[in-house]
């Protein structure tokens, strides 16, 4: 079966979309493993899928795949593309557009220079929410890793943008240890559905770099989710002014937040790189 997609990045965090609108096809773990390979298949960090609304008062529903198959609940940099895509294909004329998400209801807002505004909701803090094992909230947690036969313990904020991410304040992005410590804490056992691993300098109050170990993926171009929990980590400890600019590998995000209970606004790029098919 022939299938038509199109390759897109956002801030070179990239994706493959599939219009699942007016085309129909099973998506399974194991083609997703196919169609992500860079060396024999389309090549992604993450397979975003357009879908009919379940749900009333929606105008889409907005499914992520990882590389190795597993469904994920949010991603900000493919939110931002999900909307520039439901437009070119002439699937909406909306510039506001609601989409339904495996973690609730999301807002997408287009620009008038094309820049994407998404309502990323308010983040979770609570540790069993998140999920995140400990006895009870706090900014900071302790965490003890077994790193080459030696135990290291590390301070982390835990925050949930819909997904679970751990935040590490590092002093240089450029020395900051993402390949070791990135994979111990993705799959440590106090976070039992696994996280994105945030590594974040403050520049100053309104201005950090990051590098972000994504869940399922590996050490990606940029994460919108992950500038999103950076910023939240960020202002609980004290040292982020709003609005932030977040210095990612592949670009800069504009995110704001204004405490607890508000949601966080993330605004950003959203590129095509070209169209094809596939046969599946």
């Amino acid at each position: 079966m022939l299938v038509r997609f199109t390759k897109m990045h956002g801030l070179g965090n990239d994706f493959m979309v599939l219009d699942l609108v007016t085309q129909r096809i099973k998506v399974t773990p194991k083609l997703v493993k196919k169609l992500s390979d860079r060396h024999l298949g389309v090549g992604f960090d993450q397979l975003l899928i357009v879908e009919p609304p379940t749900e009333p008062d929606v105008d889409f529903r907005y499914r992520i795949f990882n590389q190795d198959g597993s469904e994920v609940e949010n991603c900000g940099n493919g939110a931002r593309c999900f909307a520039k895509f439901v437009r070119d294909k002439r699937l909406t004329g909306k510039t506001t557009i609601t989409v339904q998400t495996a973690n609730g209801r999301a807002q997408l807002k287009v620009h008038p220079d094309k820049k994407v505004e998404v309502d990323m909701g308010a983040p979770i803090l609570q540790p069993e929410a998140i999920p995140f094992v400990a006895n009870q909230q706090a900014i900071t947690y302790s965490v003890d890793l077994d790193v080459k036969g030696e135990t290291q313990t590390v301070e982390l904020s835990a925050v949930s943008m819909g997904n679970p991410h751990a935040v590490l304040l590092v002093n240089s992005t450029d020395e900051a240890p993402v390949e070791v410590l990135g994979p111990l804490l993705e799959a440590h056992p106090r976070f039992p559905a696994k996280a994105n691993i945030g590594f974040m300098q403050v520049l100053n109050r309104n201005e950090v770099n990051l590098r972000v170990f994504e869940r399922g993926v590996g050490e990606t171009q940029a994460c919108g989710t992950g500038a999103c929990a950076a910023v939240v980590a960020g202002a609980l400890r004290g040292k982020l002014d709003m609005p932030v600019t977040v210095h990612l590998p592949g670009g800069d995000l504009q995110i704001e937040w204004h405490g607890e209970e508000q949601p966080v606004i993330m605004t950003g790029p959203a590129t095509t790189v070209f169209e094809g098919q596939v046969f599946i």
